[in-house]
């Protein structure tokens, strides 16, 4: 679940005054999305990513989600030991890069609990996103001054197209300038 939030100043400020620990240091992520040229996985509520960030790739299936106020999913993950050959592996079986994404994100827990915090400061604003069983999620919220009404569940894809649309932008790839 995500909460967006003013400024990455703002979102470490926050955490750290509730007593948050930055447990991995702010890092440069690149995903790509994968699918078939019919969008098979995209039609049945599945995605394929591969994130590369800290010189490390990971292969992650997540199949459909659960209705409700927590987005809920079974979520597979692997290493993979070389993200670029990996993509052209999944290209040869008739895989496509179908959104390209990026992020800066950092990583925050509080001692003996059961969740976690990262600020994702992403091309279309800062979030904060909340993983761990739904009771810690609403307890944190709750704690960091947010309401239920402030969680958002959608995918960085759609809140990417639904940016677009409002900004009457050609959807692409949501990347920082420059790349």
């Amino acid at each position: 679940m995500k909460i967006r939030i003013e400024s990455v100043a703002k979102a470490e400020e926050l955490l750290r005054r509730e007593g948050f620990r930055v447990i991995s240091e702010r890092a440069h992520e690149f995903n790509w999305v994968f699918d078939t040229p019919d969008a098979t996985l995209r039609r049945n509520g599945c995605l394929l990513r591969l994130r590369s960030t800290r010189g490390q790739s990971t292969l992650t299936y997540k199949g459909p989600a659960t209705a409700g106020k927590h987005k809920s999913r079974e979520e597979l993950e692997v290493a993979v030991s070389d993200g670029a050959i990996f993509c052209k592996i999944l290209e040869k079986i008739g895989l496509q890069v179908t959104f390209r994404y990026e992020k800066y994100r950092a990583e925050y827990a509080r001692p003996d609990e059961p969740g976690l915090v990262t600020v994702d400061d992403t091309p279309i604003g800062v979030f904060l996103e909340l993983e761990g069983p739904d009771s810690w999620i609403d307890e944190t919220a709750a704690r960091l001054g947010y309401k239920e009404t402030d969680y958002v569940t959608d995918s960085y894809g759609k809140l990417y197209a639904e940016y677009c649309q409002r900004q009457e932008a050609k959807p692409g790839d949501m990347i920082f300038a420059g790349r």
